[in-house]
């Protein structure tokens, strides 16, 4: 795969931009929803004003959070300036344009302060929380398992993957979604355990081709980066970029079937399965986490 240009590049980044930004209007929308409730619970109360010793609270809050982050102080603050006037807008509150202050309960978080919500200090030193990078640490990472994995034949592998992938698609890929794969083949590679398989779209469905058949395109990574990819806990822009994943043979056609997938519905992969792979992939990080701390 040639290296990419500047351009694509940067194009690459302004996708993850774009995605950032996407999360920022959803956080925006579910705070407006909390404000909203705690402008109800005002009114209930009896009690529409402001408070201020809340507001200060917030503001600072913000600020210590910004500073562990490495987020300048003044971006921090113009950053709750915003989602404050926002806040005051939404609940007629009267604002003060020179410096903008939240409500008291729009975060919904009480008036805690950063010493409250710190963990018990035996909580901090749980003998679990001790021993847990150890144990982790005394786990083989995938490339030791790969001769064991490499025994099991071809064809238990392609009925193990064909049955996933139809527990997993059956109900997200439907109609004509898959028509633009229709004929072509697409390979999977998990370089640590030195497996590989080959999928191939026949009348708007996914199966396993047998053993031997080229790929017109390879996605390549290792166990945890493909299952973080599959448990939707990495995106394939970012795992791309840091040259986590590799995309060989037509880049073109790996491209679509990468957008295809992008545009599956999370949701309507069966709820057991998504736990599974969730959590399997969560595991999986911390596990390689672990071990590359101890080396």
């Amino acid at each position: 795969m040639r290296p990419e240009s500047p351009r694509v590049a940067l194009a690459s980044v302004r996708v993850l931009i774009d995605s950032v930004d996407d999360g920022l209007l959803a956080l925006l929308a579910a705070r407006r929803h909390l404000v909203g409730v705690a402008k109800r619970c005002k009114q209930d109360s009896g009690n529409d004003s402001r408070d201020t010793v809340r507001e200060s609270e917030v503001r600072s809050r913000a600020q210590r959070l910004g500073r562990r982050l490495g987020i300048p102080a003044s971006s921090s603050d113009r950053l709750m300036q915003t989602v404050i006037a926002d806040a005051c807008v939404q609940q007629g509150l009267d604002m003060d344009l020179n410096a903008v202050i939240c409500d008291s309960h729009d975060l919904d978080h009480g008036s805690q302060n950063q010493e409250q919500t710190k963990l018990p200090p035996i909580m901090q030193s749980s003998p679990l929380n001790t021993l847990r990078p150890f144990l982790l640490r005394l786990l083989p990472p995938p490339a030791r398992l790969a001769p064991v994995m490499k025994r099991i034949p071809y064809q238990w592998q392609a009925r193990a993957i064909g049955m996933a992938l139809q527990k997993a698609l059956e109900t997200s890929l439907s109609g004509d979604t898959l028509l633009p794969l229709e004929g072509h083949r697409i390979g999977i590679e998990v370089s640590d355990l030195g497996l590989a398989w080959v999928l191939r779209v026949a009348n708007g469905r996914l199966e396993v081709c047998a053993d031997g058949e080229k790929a017109e395109a390879t996605v390549r990574g290792t166990a945890t980066d493909l299952l973080l990819l599959a448990g939707r806990l990495e995106d394939a822009d970012t795992l791309f970029f840091q040259r986590r994943l590799e995309l060989t043979g037509d880049t073109e056609l790996g491209l679509t079937a990468r957008n295809l997938l992008d545009r599956m519905p999370w949701e309507s992969i069966p709820l057991a399965l998504r736990i599974i792979l969730h959590r399997s992939a969560k595991f999986m990080r911390i596990a390689r986490s672990a071990y590359h701390q101890e080396a």
